[in-house]
């Protein structure tokens, strides 16, 4: 009996080393798997988070380019960017519409209305997220709303922001709006004041690449000597998600200031919004 116990414990001390071995073995396995899915999904976060903020440039690039095929018939740039996650889209989201008086009274005819289109990078929030409601205002650096004043003002605002839910996905989204640029002159005894619009229209979609092409359709200038200007902007698209809080509008209309008997001139630019036609 003594003989059969000595062998069973040099057996159990045999074995133990192995079976200790094993289980070591395993637990190592399933940290490195666990440490290798947490690395490659912090990686893939980072680099979403790279191109959402690179995005944030070449949006603001199109948006300065704008400017410049607006009031010239044929003028074309492209503007070529590079993404994994994210993809760009046109949306017919905003109306602006302009009221005018001749009497001295409130504005209420109208002289002119149109839809504009927004361009629209969307970065699914499974890839990236910055949390419900966020809002940044890329460029101009203030938000003074969709009129802006003086010779340097942009005629496109950029901004990122985060609305959940909208009817078209659950995105994070850098955007392209035209505004209203306005000049206030005064030649010789007679006030002015001029506002330029750029109207964006959707044009190709082929998508053979990653890039966005902008061309001038038409300009035209349309004028008459008002006492009184009102803009107001509405949002077609409001139903879908893209209101006045998706905007982040200080207010949705605005009136002018006038000195007096004014000459009103407007400027729209229609501008072709061709996504992936050029390699």
């Amino acid at each position: 009996m003594v003989l059969k116990a000595s062998r069973r414990r040099r057996s159990n001390r045999a074995i133990s080393p192995a079976i200790s071995a094993v289980i070591i073995t395993g637990v190592m396995v399933a940290l490195i798997t666990v440490a290798f899915a947490f690395a490659s999904n912090f990686l893939l976060v980072r680099m979403a988070e790279s191109e959402f903020n690179s995005t944030k440039q070449f949006m603001q690039t199109l948006g300065l380019q704008i400017d410049d095929v607006a009031w010239v018939i044929g003028r074309t740039e492209t503007a070529r960017y590079s993404s994994r996650y994210g993809s760009i889209a046109f949306e017919s989201a905003l109306n602006y519409t302009i009221y005018i008086s001749t009497n001295g009274s409130e504005p209420i005819e109208k002289f002119y209305t149109n839809t504009v289109g927004i361009i629209c990078f969307n970065m699914p929030v499974a890839q990236y997220s910055v949390g419900n409601d966020y809002y940044e205002l890329i460029y101009p650096s203030s938000n003074d709303g969709f009129l802006l004043s003086g010779a340097s003002a942009p005629v496109a605002r950029i901004f990122a922001v985060e609305k959940l839910p909208m009817t078209d996905g659950s995105f994070v989204r850098v955007v392209v709006m035209p505004t209203i640029r306005m000049l206030n002159l005064r030649i010789g005894n007679m006030n002015y004041t001029r506002l330029y619009l750029p109207i964006l229209l959707e044009g190709e979609g082929p998508k053979h690449s990653q890039s966005v092409t902008l061309t001038g359709q038409s300009f035209s200038k349309l004028g008459e000597t008002v006492t009184g200007i009102r803009v107001v902007v509405s949002f077609p698209m409001k139903e879908d998600g893209f209101n006045e809080f998706f905007f982040n509008f200080p207010e949705i209309e605005e009136s002018i200031s006038l000195a007096g008997e004014t000459v009103l001139e407007l400027y729209v630019g229609e501008v072709d919004v061709a996504f992936g036609v050029h390699a």
